[in-house]
């Protein structure tokens, strides 16, 4: 960036240079002598293009200016001033004993906003943060000594992991455990993506479920259940994935409108001034819920909780 407007707030980025840069390279790249200054920009603008081309297109429809030719104005918005649960430098909130990591929190706000900055937040989080701060909150409970396995909830706990387990590693099936888990990405990507609609979340619902069967069928895992085995380790996890994967599409047929990140394309605003924009349903959805496990997912049952607006006017939002 080189400055900022009037109000003090946006910064131009300016990809003048950048575009020289690139063409000059991609000149050398190619031995061209003596390139014109048209070529190089030619040259320029094309690496760009590959990089950007998406974003600038989308630049250019919104504010009726050509990136590649005028300065971008950006600016700081909503995300980095939304706030966040407060969390003390372990991530754990005012609430003892209970923690809150990526998004949720304020700790690590602005970048962690930024959709594929939030995912790797919370995977820093959960995968290197938490397994060593949670360790100080439970220190204490070393003191308490060796605790006794001998209740029925212990018993029953290990007997279900343990049948997991052997049911795991008795199927000897043919396919891996990624060929599952590449089946469930596809049919996530393809059907339960940004955008959504009832005919392709009911086939995502379909065809996770016979995924699902396929895995607990014909999974095979290589190793013994009686050392450390990732791949035993990824299988328990795909196969929660599986019954997740099935949810979220249930979750989503039943949420018919558009809100946010969930965009269901029969639900779009027809005319008037956000003609094309995302249609939302605050009459039937203005709530939040959980669904309970029962066995399946196509069994869950969903649990609401009204919401209700007394300081603040529930309002649609508009990138008009």
């Amino acid at each position: 960036g080189f400055g900022v407007n009037e109000t003090g707030e946006a910064v131009y980025l300016d990809f003048a240079s950048a575009i020289q840069r690139y063409g000059k390279q991609e000149a050398a790249i190619a031995r061209m002598e003596n390139p014109s200054a048209e070529e190089i920009l030619k040259l320029g603008e094309a690496v760009i293009e590959s990089k950007y081309g998406n974003l600038f297109q989308m630049y250019e429809k919104i504010v009726a200016q050509d990136p590649y030719k005028t300065p971008m104005m950006i600016y700081p918005a909503v995300h980095y001033t939304m706030g966040g649960v407060w969390v003390d430098y372990n991530l754990m909130t005012s609430v003892e004993g209970c923690y809150c990591i990526g998004e949720a929190n304020f700790s690590d706000h602005g970048a962690n906003r930024l959709g594929a900055s939030a995912l790797m937040q919370g995977l820093a989080d959960g995968y290197f943060v938490l397994p060593y701060t949670i360790g100080d909150y439970l220190s204490n409970d070393i003191r308490t000594g060796k605790i006794s396995t001998d209740s029925a909830e212990f018993v029953e706990a290990e007997k279900e992991v343990s049948d997991r387990v052997e049911k795991l590693m008795d199927i000897k099936g043919t396919k891996s455990v990624d060929h599952f888990h590449k089946l469930l990405g596809k049919a996530m990507w393809e059907y339960v993506g940004m955008a959504r609609n009832e005919e392709g979340l009911k086939k995502a619902m379909a065809e996770i479920k016979q995924i699902r069967t396929d895995f607990w069928n014909d999974v095979r895992i290589p190793g013994d259940k009686y050392s450390l085995n990732p791949e035993l380790e990824k299988a328990g996890r795909v196969a929660d994935f599986l019954e997740l994967g099935e949810l979220f599409a249930k979750d989503a047929l039943h949420r018919n409108e558009s809100c946010g990140g969930h965009f269901r394309e029969e639900s779009v605003e027809l005319d008037g001034m956000q003609k094309g924009e995302a249609k939302r349903n605050d009459t039937d959805y203005a709530y939040v819920a959980a669904w309970e496990y029962k066995g399946e997912p196509a069994d869950a049952v969903m649990h609401k909780e009204e919401l209700e607006f007394k300081d603040i006017e529930l309002k649609q939002r508009s990138y008009k």
